[in-house]
């Protein structure tokens, strides 16, 4: 009877010790330190057991059970974050929920040029895989949304700001909004004071710096070029530029005509239109609105493209129609 018992008793023990090698072998990472991470996705509403199946079949955990078990023992169950995770085999499971309880998801970098209008960068966005972009040119020209972020326009037009940024997989397009204008808003805060000191609001600074953006591909230029438009202002003359025109045309095909020009009912021609237009024609960069609180000093009035991104500045129109000759003629009669 005693030998009896004694066998179940080793039989027992030898089953606990077995059960302890594979709960602890379960538990063990599934490769060597330095493994390379794969991007793992959660999918909204997947629960624990499906995220450990999963796991277990993406070769991450060794066992989806055990694991499942282990992170419900821990209090994962109702911490787990949907969105893609860059997790490593390397990791124990316990690692790889906290990971995903982190809420540290996968971002991927968009960058957002100086100049851009609104469609475009939706346009950009799309093409990085983060938004739909007709879905996202609607969200910028929802006027409750724009007030909801505090800005003065009827559109986020001029308020997403040029930067290289880093967003989820599929992220909430109001969210992406959201962090474009607090970049720009970062960036108008040191410049507010140098505007009131000019008497210009946060709109009519946002406005022209669209305008110098789109007028100048040269840095150094922009302080001059604000200078231009702020000297015509000065003197109540209209601003005639070119890319305000364009703005205001629907389906554009690249071909500006004098018929454009003389379009009295295009908002944006500032051919026509005295002082500014309704609004930004495009997001300007840092430079840009600097140029427009802080201009360079300067009396001139015109200016006319070298056709190599810079510019001829005129303080006379009968020294802006020889730049003009010499530069522009010239070129189309070649």
């Amino acid at each position: 009877m005693k030998r009896a018992l004694l066998a179940v008793v080793l039989v027992g023990l030898a089953i606990a010790a077995s059960l302890a090698l594979w709960l602890a072998r379960s538990l063990e990472p599934v490769a060597e330190p330095g493994a390379a991470e794969i991007v793992f996705e959660v999918a909204p509403g997947d629960g624990l057991s499906r995220i450990a199946a999963r796991l277990e079949r993406a070769g991450l955990v060794r066992d989806a059970r055990v694991a499942a078990g282990i992170a419900r023992l821990r209090g994962f169950s109702t911490r787990l974050h949907a969105g893609e995770f860059a997790l490593s085999p390397s990791m124990r499971p316990l690692e790889l929920f906290q990971h995903i309880a982190s809420g540290k998801v996968v971002t991927y970098p968009v960058v957002v040029p100086e100049g851009f209008d609104a469609g475009a960068i939706a346009a950009r966005l799309e093409a990085a895989g983060l938004v739909d972009a007709a879905a996202f040119t609607a969200l910028t020209r929802d006027a409750e949304f724009t007030r909801e972020l505090g800005l003065p326009g009827p559109t986020l037009e001029g308020y997403l700001f040029p930067e290289t940024y880093r967003f989820p997989r599929r992220p909430d397009p109001r969210e992406v909004a959201r962090a474009m204008v607090a970049q720009f808003l970062a960036a108008w805060a040191p410049l507010a004071p140098a505007a009131e000191r000019r008497g210009l609001t946060m709109h009519e600074v946002v406005t022209l710096a669209s305008i110098v953006e789109k007028e100048t591909g040269a840095p150094a230029e922009r302080p001059l070029i604000a200078s231009v438009f702020a000297n015509r202002l000065a003197r109540r003359m209209r601003l005639e530029s070119d890319p305000t025109v364009i703005y205001g045309i629907e389906g554009f095909d690249g071909n500006l005509k004098r018929r454009h020009l003389e379009d009295a009912g295009n908002a944006y021609n500032t051919y026509r239109i005295p002082g500014l237009p309704p609004g930004p024609i495009a997001s300007p960069g840092a430079a840009a609105l600097r140029a427009v609180v802080e201009p360079a000093e300067s009396d001139y009035l015109y200016f006319v493209s070298q056709n190599d991104g810079t510019h001829v500045f005129s303080r006379s129109y009968r020294e802006h129609r020889a730049a003009v000759d010499r530069y522009q003629r010239r070129r189309a009669s070649r």
